[in-house]
């Protein structure tokens, strides 16, 4: 028996609680991340349609209407519609319409039920793209229509200009989304009382900043273009304030907390292992380890970034030395077994040699060692252990876990994190990130971290020449590519999709496409074209986001024995997987990828002694596109491209993807998801929003003052309550 509708409607109540919504619609709306009104207020619009600005038959036909525009036209319907069935599942409704400058046909695909809709003589508003038929006359296909009322003026003025356009899914409709949003505006922001405005009076105005309500409906239902803009940037605003002063609550909350005590060890043995010296960037940072881990008083939270080849590995080991020799045990978590394995067999035999037992525990480890190594680690025989998410598990006990260390942050959650940061009390935590990061955004965006920069690359690391391609080199690049693999050597081939019907690229980051860029090369396709076709004589391999983890390992295991000599993949190969005959990376469509994510992808050769190259192709001959790719064959500085990509792209792709393709928010963990704000768009708001935050939590860094009470409840009900 359904749920009976509430008789009162709160901003809590559910969203079936509303006309025309029943479980089943609830269950479509829950898919949308929407269970109550509240909710349904926050679902903002992802873009809207300008109806507003209307145009004349001949203004459409002089601008050149092929260009894909949309454009709003008034027209008085001129012949009675004529349904027409072409062939068994194609019906059209045809009929002419016109204004005081000439004349449309307007065509829609088996709707014939829109011969009743339109009435000789009468006025329509007509929103869609147009194009100039060979007789010279203006056609429409499958416009949106509505009718003018009887106080128009006829020009469709009385009707809404601006249309909100919702992400919707399968069952749920625009008009539906759009009614319920109108029903649920009026009672979470009803007009006949004042809504509390969690933002300070004195905030609003430093920012010239609408007010709560004003924003909430104007977001939906825009009086005009300037009401819609101020509630746009009210929102934004507020929803990295609520962020920042999140972030700046858990750095708070965590530096109360009391760290485990340890004393400084002589390093020198640690140093003296080593089979090199270290670069300057690499001692401070490890300066910056012991600092934190033997003379604050709160626990290390610290975030190493550094650029490809930058030796953030070696600092990692120091850290976990430090930790050891107070005798404490360590923990190393990385994303995937072929990482983790790298890790301890780089990281085995040097401790070894400085007295420590190490061990890697992954999904792959057999039973009886996995029983092993997690009695050792709960008796605390065992010093050391690498491994993956298989350290999450519960049974993983340690007896006095003193360093928690996760490689590729960006990989897990901060609820993952989290986890194996649980495993001990007041655990000390490095987390480190391949992706150069800006230190003005780092700072932002990782607010409750202390941050450590390798600027520096340890000397003898090769460069990897990268040159700019289009289609007409070709022959001349598969010609390279068998030279290579001839001499014993690997490349990389990525594309940007995974196959021909992806509609979005698998792992890349915001940039918008546009439409005059070439097709994107697809890599399940363009991999069966190689392994048949082109180099059936060699072994071929693929990898995409789609395909299971234990694929993804095998695949990645296959290449880095040699076994398969070209692979072709989506962006989701291996960040910091070390591959050394892997000379040649080539980029299919290099236009669509941000330089920071083309930095990366060129890091994953140039690994061995051996000269590496980046072939960037691209057939894209717009200015824009040729100055990203200029940038990329000048440069090998990782933080000097990012910076550029800040500049001209924003950060959005420092934080493109999870390795399946999956679209992460900028703090993947549960509740950052931002609804409105965009870290690739935003900029200037995101530094007033921290700047405002900074303040703030200068002289109330808990929220406690009776003056930030709402503050703190918006916070906690947007992203939850803060945790350590």
């Amino acid at each position: 028996m359904p749920p009976k509708k509430p008789t009162t409607l709160t901003p809590d109540s559910p969203v079936y609680a509303l006309p025309g919504i029943s479980e089943t619609r609830a269950a479509l709306f829950a898919k949308l991340g929407i269970e109550t009104l509240s909710d349904l207020c926050r679902h903002y619009p992802r873009t809207y349609e300008n109806r507003g600005k209307t145009t004349t038959v001949a203004e459409a036909l002089e601008s050149g209407c092929n260009h894909g525009e949309p454009v709003s036209l008034v027209l008085t319907i001129g012949t009675q519609p004529k349904v027409t069935t072409i062939r068994r599942g194609m019906v059209l409704t045809r009929f002419t319409a016109f204004d005081e400058t000439g004349t449309v046909q307007i065509t829609y695909f088996n709707q014939p039920y829109l011969r009743d809709a339109f009435a000789v003589g009468a006025s329509h508003r007509f929103f869609g793209r147009c194009e100039k038929t060979t007789g010279g006359r203006l056609s429409m296909t499958s416009p949106k229509h509505e009718p003018l009322n009887a106080a128009d003026p006829g020009d469709g003025s009385t009707l809404p200009a601006i249309y909100p356009i919702y992400r919707v899914t399968s069952g749920l409709t625009q008009k539906l989304i759009a009614q319920s949003v109108e029903r649920a505006l009026a009672v979470v922001y009803p007009a006949d009382r004042e809504i509390p405005d969690p933002l300070p009076q004195m905030l609003l105005e430093e920012q010239n900043l609408c007010g709560r309500r004003y924003a909430a409906v104007n977001i939906h239902i825009p009086e005009n273009e300037a009401a819609l803009d101020a509630a746009r940037k009210r929102l934004i605003f507020e929803e990295l304030l609520l962020f920042a002063l999140g972030l700046r609550q858990r750095r708070a909350r965590k530096e109360l907390r009391t760290a485990i005590p340890m004393t400084a060890p002589d390093m020198a043995p640690f140093y003296d292992a080593l089979p090199y010296a270290l670069t300057g960037a690499q001692m401070r940072s490890i300066g910056e380890f012991l600092h934190d881990m033997t003379e604050k008083p709160s626990p290390m939270n610290r975030l190493l970034s550094g650029d490809v080849g930058s030796g953030k590995t070696v600092c990692a080991a120091a850290a976990l030395y430090i930790a050891l020799k107070n005798g404490y045990q360590a923990a190393l978590m990385a994303p995937t077994e072929i990482l983790a394995t790298q890790h301890y067999e780089d990281l085995a035999p040097l401790f070894e040699t400085l007295g420590f037992d190490c061990a890697l525990l992954v999904g792959s480890t057999k039973a009886k060692e996995k029983t092993a190594i997690k009695s050792r680690l709960a008796d605390g025989t065992l010093p050391l252990v690498i491994g993956t998410h298989a350290l999450l598990e519960d049974n993983v006990v340690f007896a006095n876990c003193g360093l928690v260390i996760t490689d590729e942050q960006h990989r897990f959650g901060v609820g993952q994190r989290a986890a194996l940061a649980k495993k001990a009390e007041n655990v000390h935590t490095l987390i480190m990130s391949a992706t150069p990061i800006p230190r003005t955004m780092a700072l932002m965006l990782f607010g409750d971290l202390e941050m450590s920069v390798l600027d520096e690359m340890p000397p003898g690391r090769q460069k990897v020449s990268t040159f700019a391609v289009d289609e007409s080199y070709r022959e001349r690049l598969n010609g390279f590519i068998r030279k290579q693999a001839e001499e014993g050597h690997q490349t990389y081939i990525v594309c940007p999709a995974i196959d021909e019907a992806d509609e979005e690229m698998d792992g890349l980051g915001g940039e918008t496409v546009q439409d005059d860029r070439p097709t994107m090369k697809a890599a399940v396709a363009y991999a069966k074209t190689l392994a048949e076709e082109i180099f059936s004589d060699l072994p071929v391999g693929f990898l995409h986001g789609k395909m299971k983890p234990a694929e993804k390992d095998a695949i990645m295991h296959r290449f880095s024995t040699g076994e398969i000599l070209i692979l072709v993949s989506t962006t989701v190969i291996e960040v910091g997987v070390n591959v050394p005959t892997a000379t040649l990376m080539v980029v299919e469509n290099a236009e669509y990828f941000g330089l920071s994510q083309l930095h990366q992808l060129r890091g994953r050769v140039g690994r061995g002694r051996d000269k590496s190259w980046c072939i960037l192709v691209s057939d894209n001959k717009g200015e824009t596109a040729r100055q990203r790719l200029e940038i990329m064959c000048k440069t090998n500085n990782g933080y000097e491209i990012a910076e550029r990509d800040l500049e001209l792209r924003g950060p959005g792709d420092f934080f493109a993807a999870n390795p399946d393709g999956i679209s992460y928010d900028v703090r993947q963990s549960g509740g950052l998801r931002f609804a409105i704000a965009s870290f690739c768009d935003d900029m200037e708001f995101l530094q007033r929003a921290f700047c405002a935050a900074d303040e703030i939590a200068a002289f109330d860094p808990m929220l406690e003052k009776p003056e930030n009470v709402l503050l703190r409840e918006a916070m906690e009900q947007r992203f939850g309550v803060v945790v350590l």
